[in-house]
């Protein structure tokens, strides 16, 4: 199902039927272009919505590390591929990272397009999140404690996030706990985001917040599915080897029938 989707989501990668050097790049830059997507937060918010022009100065730099980064990764992949167009429409998630980072870099003054600009970043954002924990192992009972220590590091920065961004918010314990009411999507109205800045990044942790949610409960439900089928499989490994014992038991009685019926035979 997970195969289906990925397409959809812009992660397709390459193809089974494409060429031994396509695959090979792929494993060599995955994670290196997921470290590089990582740098679409911190540039969004240094170079599209801080005031202060050392920070903007190096958001720009973040930008334009996230665009050559991904053009060149792009054209390389292209390049090797023997379906190139394949391969760019299964991996469009790769050019809206490019496109949301040119828009960035050249300015936009006009309201409704740097809406729509800052829209295409949160966007990009939820689904580079989305390709990062694509990239993890298949849920399973073990990934439970990793998924709850993730939760709890996202949840500690953003915390740290919304003291730095929103003025209402005057200490790290009013921040952690408004990282937590929009990560878990309660909204209480206690604690709310005032500010632009400190907005955008709500939504971002509201999707992250609801994305790590929704694995955390899924980790804990396969927990006890796990103990479960656990539990059968020892009922079964235990049924299997009790009708071992049986037919060894009718095996060594066939034998013995078989032999009295010989030496019977034999006396007449």
């Amino acid at each position: 199902m997970m195969a289906h989707l990925l397409p959809l989501l812009g992660m397709a990668g390459v193809s089974q039927n494409e060429t031994h050097a396509a695959h090979q790049w792929q494993r060599r830059l995955h994670w290196v272009m997921l470290s590089l997507a990582i740098l679409v937060i911190p540039a969004f918010y240094l170079h599209a919505v801080s005031d202060h022009p050392l920070l903007r100065r190096i958001g720009a730099y973040l930008d334009w590390i996230v665009v050559v980064g991904f053009t060149l990764e792009t054209v390389l992949m292209t390049w090797l591929c023997r379906d190139k167009w394949h391969y760019l429409i299964g991996n469009w998630l790769n050019l809206l990272i490019i496109l949301a980072s040119v828009i960035s870099l050249l300015g936009v003054e006009d309201a409704q397009l740097l809406a729509l600009a800052r829209l295409l970043r949160i966007a990009t954002i939820a689904l580079l999140f989305t390709r990062v924990l694509g990239s993890l192992s298949t849920i399973t009972p073990r990934t439970t404690p990793f998924l709850l220590v993730l939760g709890i590091a996202l949840m500690a920065l953003a915390g740290a996030g919304f003291y730095w961004l929103e003025p209402s918010v005057h200490s790290y314990a009013e921040g952690l706990w408004l990282a937590f009411e929009s990560g878990a999507t309660v909204g209480y109205g206690d604690v709310v985001p005032t500010t632009e800045a400190s907005r955008f990044f709500a939504v971002i942790v509201v999707v992250i917040g609801f994305a790590m949610l929704s694995l955390v409960t899924a980790s804990i439900t396969a927990f006890f599915i796990g103990k479960d089928e656990t539990r059968l499989r020892q009922e079964m490994h235990q049924d299997i080897r009790a009708l071992r014992t049986e037919i060894q038991t009718l095996r060594e009685e066939m034998d013995s029938l078989r032999q009295d019926i010989n030496r019977r035979s034999t006396e007449r």
